[in-house]
């Protein structure tokens, strides 16, 4: 039962004299007062050095960061800025990039049911490349080449049959998947087939993705050789490995780094064809340990014999994986950020489930009290992007820390955001 482990924090936090936290120069308390909780808070520089690491491991503009994991503005301008591509997964996805000054030709389009607005959308913009995931997508770009838009570059997306060991919501390289065309049943290379048959698109390469938050960096040595062997045998000038890379969210937990993943998919690799260029799609492991939430405790509610309830002002809002995959996080107090953690409490959020629980047994410091600021760490990912409105609650704002300064970057919605949509 002790502190908070230090590498679940961002880079640059820093423990004071006092014993409270600092992130990027900013004390997590002032950002809570200035802000208001829930709050997101990213570690820019953090981020910035993801990006860089995975740049310097593929090369600039070999990296394509999938946006999904946490997308807004100002993260679009930052992974740009980087030498990183885009990855985008919908038509509004695909609008924030470019409204952030993204240019087209350096975003990639993805997704498994993308309509026609959205592929007329992509092409007319001008994307790098559309993976194609199956094969009514095919007759959708067929129809548009033949209303007279350009033959978009593809690649096609390619479920290799690599089982990983992750939650199953979030598996997607085996046999028994909703993305991409099957390699084992023959269907990849009917779509290739018919893809350089056609004159609808121009067929570049093939893509794969086997999961998310995988560990066993073994997985995607398998994979990769898999997708060596398809890519040599088709003639194809890119291959795209995906993304997955896990990150620890407990004490416990330990993953490979961006450099790692990279040596094991350079390794795995090695027997391209010459001129092939490989592609990787990272998303959770450049933001997800860059970030924490804080929340305001509201509510302490000991059950005699049975636990102790701790309610914090947000919830599965802001951070649906708990109830959606199991996830486990940590919580501490950035107040006392050195501070043993000696009591068992079950961390829970303010909305109308009983299964609004963000942490079953979190581990807390002795003496938390009302009006205390709670952090859990490695929220950086699928946070912000998965949030939602439920009970009409107003989703959080996002702040970067950098050299001392905290700069909103996504607002706070307000009560009146709730009903601009409405029809009166």
């Amino acid at each position: 039962m002790t502190a908070i482990a230090k590498h679940l924090l961002p880079d640059n936090a820093v423990v004071g004299s006092n014993g409270e936290l600092s992130i990027g120069g900013c004390l997590l308390t002032d950002v809570a007062a200035e802000f208001g909780t829930p709050v997101f808070v990213y570690d820019e520089e953090h981020l910035r050095a993801r990006c860089r690491e995975a740049v310097a491991a593929f090369g600039r503009e070999r990296v394509v960061y999938a946006t999904k994991a946490f997308l807004c503005t100002a993260m679009a301008r930052l992974a740009h800025d980087e030498g990183l591509l885009l990855d985008v997964a919908t038509g509004g996805e695909l609008f924030v990039a470019l409204n952030a000054g993204v240019p087209a030709s350096h975003c990639v389009m993805h997704g498994n049911n993308k309509s026609v607005e959205e592929l007329r959308t992509a092409i007319e913009a001008g994307v790098r490349h559309i993976v194609v995931d199956n094969f009514d997508e095919l007759d959708r770009l067929d129809a548009l080449h033949a209303q007279g838009l350009p033959a978009p570059r593809v690649q096609l997306r390619v479920t290799p049959g690599v089982y990983v060991h992750t939650h199953e919501f979030v598996s997607t390289g085996q046999d028994d998947s909703k993305f991409g065309f099957n390699l084992g049943n023959g269907d990849a290379r009917k779509a290739a087939q018919r893809a350089r048959d056609s004159s609808s698109v121009q067929l570049v390469g093939i893509h794969c993705h086997i999961g998310s938050n995988v560990f066993a960096a073994e997985n995607f040595t398998l994979a990769a050789k898999i997708m060596v062997d398809l890519a040599n045998e088709l003639g194809v000038d890119e291959v795209t490995l995906g993304g997955g890379l896990g990150v620890a969210y407990v004490e416990s937990e330990n993953a490979p780094t961006i450099t790692e993943w990279a040596g094991h998919l350079h390794s795995a690799t090695a027997h391209l064809n010459k001129g092939i260029t490989v592609f990787v799609e990272p998303g959770r492991s450049i933001v997800a340990s860059a970030a924490v939430t804080l929340y305001s405790v509201g509510t302490i509610k000991n059950i005699p014999g049975v636990r102790t309830y701790v309610a914090v002002d947000g919830g599965m809002s802001d951070n649906p994986r708990p109830v959606l995959y199991g996830s486990g996080y940590e919580a501490f107090l950035p107040a006392r950020a050195n501070a043993n953690r000696t009591e068992v409490v079950r961390l829970v959020g303010k909305h109308c489930e009983s299964g609004d629980v963000l942490i079953n047994e979190a581990l807390v410091p002795s003496g938390l009290a009302i009006g205390d600021v709670l952090a859990t760490p490695v929220t950086g990912a699928y946070g912000h992007s998965m949030g939602s409105n439920y009970n009409k609650v107003t989703r959080p704002p996002v702040v970067f820390v950098s050299n001392g300064k905290a700069r909103l970057v996504v607002r706070r919605e307000t009560n009146e955001d709730l009903t601009r949509l409405d029809i009166r």
